[in-house]
């Protein structure tokens, strides 16, 4: 079984201003064996709010918004499960490879969280894939699964996060990635499995979170899109040449 046939549901988010990651993100996807499929593996249109309303930024609000938006449709929808993708995310070529050994340990574990790509140091990091427990803080929200079993807590949770001061000690306004890792920090029973190794990764991108002087500038961000644009193509040759050597 494959990833795809394990989760009820596949969202990539996608600001749809962003068409240059969109293009890359679908590329990515194929590559995975994800291509869009109706009702199974979509686009989620990320939300642009107005302000920041308290948070560090309007992109790191809108990027909230957007995960929380789609816990609660797949809530509603009575999904079982649902992985999320980010629009700047790398996925790694041994995905394809790996996906049934993990497909089959997660149907043998019960688990809340999964990170298919972080960037969290291991202590048992092997050639075999597996899947290993985690307690600590994880960072980025590129790659990962969320279970319906804690679909009610989480999105109550960020609820009310999202309407708190920023600072309050029961977690106000964050970055997504900072909010999941203070819930699962109040709530150590739900367990956090990550893939070892990594799967995944976030590809070279201009950010809409915490855009850079760079970024506000319109003529250095057509030059700096070149850039990126290029350190994706050599990063995707590096890949291609790595995993023509090991074949």
């Amino acid at each position: 079984m494959q990833i795809k046939d394990y989760v009820d549901r596949i969202y990539a988010i996608n600001l749809p201003s962003r068409r240059d990651r969109r293009q890359i993100l679908l590329q990515e996807m194929e590559s995975a064996g994800l291509p869009l499929t109706p009702s199974k593996i979509e686009i989620f249109p990320a939300i642009r709010p107005d302000t920041a309303a308290g948070f560090p930024g309007i992109g790191v609000y809108g990027c909230f918004l957007s995960h929380l938006a789609i816990l609660k449709q797949a809530r509603a929808e009575g999904l079982a499960n649902v992985l999320i993708l980010e629009d700047d995310v790398s996925i790694d070529d041994r995905f394809v490879a790996v996906q049934r050994v993990l497909v089959e340990q997660l149907q043998q574990a019960a688990w809340d969280f999964v990170y298919f790509g972080h960037i969290e140091a291991l202590a048992d990091v092997s050639s075999q894939a597996s899947l290993q427990p985690y307690s600590g803080r994880v960072l980025m929200t590129h790659f990962y699964a969320v279970n319906a079993r804690i679909f009610d807590r989480l999105i109550a949770f960020l609820e009310a996060a999202e309407h708190r001061p920023a600072g309050h000690p029961d977690g106000g306004p964050m970055y997504i990635d900072g909010a999941y890792s203070f819930f699962r920090e109040r709530n150590p029973d739900v367990v956090t499995l990550l893939a070892s190794p990594s799967l995944g990764w976030q590809r070279s991108s201009r950010s809409d979170l915490t855009p850079g002087w760079v970024d506000r500038t319109p003529i250095l961000t057509q030059f700096a899109d070149l850039v990126r644009a290029g350190k994706v193509w050599v990063e995707n040759q590096q890949r291609r040449r790595k995993k023509l050597s090991t074949q």
